[in-house]
């Protein structure tokens, strides 16, 4: 179909449905001599899910206008993300990405042959690309790899030095993949910008970027592989998408943030050119869209029904999912996927071994022993005007003393008999003459007001119940933490309130037998 396309026609295939274009002068003139070369890559970190069908979509759009794609699996840039990718995972988080896109792609109709896919780690530990490292790092400041990497790197307190060199590998990949144009998220932007500003530092070209729109996900916000009910994995079955379709954000006429519609924008209509609602003849039938636009404005106008929505989708998407579904029952592509993303609450069973480690200085979050607790009384400190003193019943034969920080934030009457979470085997410690024997965990954000909320269990728990990390249920907690060894100190640097108000580490969330540990308001607040 590229043969066939002016260049004109060629870039407006390229460019539709993304948000932003930097550089759309130097496509239009390349595209007058020969083909694009563009890449895409995807960190190998977390399991793909349907929103992956979003950028296919455009990778279609590309070869249909005779770009020459790149598919790079990033590897090395999915271990330096905070170690999003364990690195003994690494080679099986790769093949599994690699046979799962292929198997998206192919479910789309895209020939694969035209296509040509690398892995990171087949150039970025060249000699030469090591050296081009080190000469980025001679010109790049701390500010700049730190503002590049905000919307792409995971942000912790205590960021890793592994994060900082993150965008720079990213801008040299266009280099020495010799590609015209990077493909991305509007997410990505900071590092297009970082890379268009230090490539021609080090003599190399400018490249184009090409910037999808970030697509809400099931909730409404951003669709995540941590969060489980924002998205529908590629191998979920037919009764799981239809649940978790079902519980989708979708209001009557509301067509903001609304990711069933979206959905059907970025991926159903591109790869059909059209899209039919499914729905009862006492409703009017069957209506075919031939357009997005016509779509929206109906559902808008409320012609069009959620659930008559939802219903069209979910037969659209389990056609999708029908040959990825099929290519992952043989036993090998099973063992893959186990392999790649082993079951946690086998991995726990590892972690009873001797000093409870996963590698070599890493701590895991079942070694706090993390319980409900209820505040039965609140007492300002005799001697310190910013303390509190909480008698705390964490089912135990009598209440635990605790002090606390949080008069300049909380009131009293606001903690007394308020649900909280308390960590329980510090070593206690006298606070300003009052013994105190527990931490009252509190989410936090810093700014010119400083903002303190204690994190909440569901109401429903019972004082004492236990309080453990996803994943990591089945390990002991030391009996008392040595404040030598700063256990609590190393894990908390990775405690997070995630976008939907869960207490995360490492993005798995806070649980007890009744649900996730949240927090009221504060968004992206780290956890003391």
């Amino acid at each position: 179909m590229g043969d066939c396309l002016t260049p004109e026609g060629k870039a407006q295939l390229i460019t539709r449905n993304l948000q932003e274009v930097l550089g759309e002068e130097k496509l239009v003139e390349i595209l007058k001599e020969r083909e694009l070369r563009v890449y895409w890559g995807t960190a190998t970190t977390g399991k793909p899910h349907v929103a992956y069908f979003v950028p296919m979509s455009k990778i279609a759009d590309f070869l249909k206008a005779g770009c020459e794609v790149t598919i790079l699996f990033a590897d090395l840039h999915a271990y330096l993300d905070n170690m999003k990718a364990p690195w003994e995972l690494l080679e099986h988080r790769t093949h599994y990405y690699e046979q799962v896109i292929k198997a998206m792609l192919q479910s789309i109709g895209v020939p694969l042959e035209k296509l040509r896919f690398i892995r990171g780690t087949e150039y970025q530990l060249s000699k030469e690309y090591t050296l081009d490292v080190y000469r980025l790092s001679s010109v790049v400041t701390q500010h700049d790899a730190k503002k590049a990497g905000a919307e792409v790197v995971k942000q912790v307190e205590h960021p890793l030095l592994s994060g900082l060199l993150y965008p720079g590998l990213q801008a040299l990949d266009e280099e020495y993949l010799k590609v015209d144009a990077q493909f991305g998220g509007v997410d990505q932007r900071k590092i297009f910008t970082f890379a268009e500003k230090y490539l021609p530092a080090l003599g190399y070209t400018k490249r184009i970027h090409l910037m999808n729109p970030m697509v809400p996900g099931l909730t409404g916000t951003k669709m995540s592989s941590s969060e489980e009910e924002s998205k529908i994995d590629l191998l979920d079955s037919p009764s799981d998408v239809k649940k978790k379709l079902k519980k989708a954000f979708c209001e009557p006429g509301n067509v903001e943030s609304n990711g069933v519609l979206s959905f059907v924008r970025h991926v159903l209509f591109p790869l059909k050119s059209e899209f039919v609602i499914l729905r009862d003849e006492k409703y009017g039938g069957n209506k075919t869209y031939t357009d997005y636009e016509t779509l929206e404005k109906d559902f808008a106008e409320q012609q069009v029904h959620p659930g008559d929505l939802k219903a069209s989708v979910e037969k659209a998407l389990n056609k999708l999912l029908d040959p990825i579904r099929e290519k992952f029952k043989s036993p090998e592509m099973k063992k893959l996927s186990n392999d790649a993303y082993p079951d946690p609450t086998k991995q726990k069973a590892a972690s009873k071994a001797p000093n409870k480690s996963t590698g070599p200085g890493e701590l895991i979050p079942s070694l706090l022993d993390l319980r409900v607790g209820k505040i039965v009384s609140v007492n300002r400190h005799p001697d310190a005007d910013s303390l509190y003193v909480e008698s705390v019943d964490v089912g135990e034969a009598s209440p635990r003393t605790v002090v606390s920080g949080l008069v300049n934030y909380i009131s009293s009457e606001e903690l007394l008999g308020r649900s909280v979470v308390l960590l329980c085997n510090l070593k206690p410690q006298k606070m300003r003459g009052v013994e105190s024997q527990g931490m009252l965990l509190c989410a936090s954000l810093d700014g010119d007001n400083k903002q303190v909320e204690p994190l909440n269990p569901p109401v429903e728990c019972p004082p004492g119940e236990r309080v453990f990390v996803e994943g990591y249920e089945d390990g002991e907690p030391e009996s008392e933490l040595k404040p030598k060894k700063k256990v609590f100190e190393k894990l908390q640097v990775d405690f997070r309130i995630s976008d939907d108000l869960c207490a995360q580490w490492k993005e798995n969330n806070f649980l007890t037998k009744l649900g996730p540990v949240t927090c009221n308001s504060l968004r992206g607040g780290s956890i003391s």
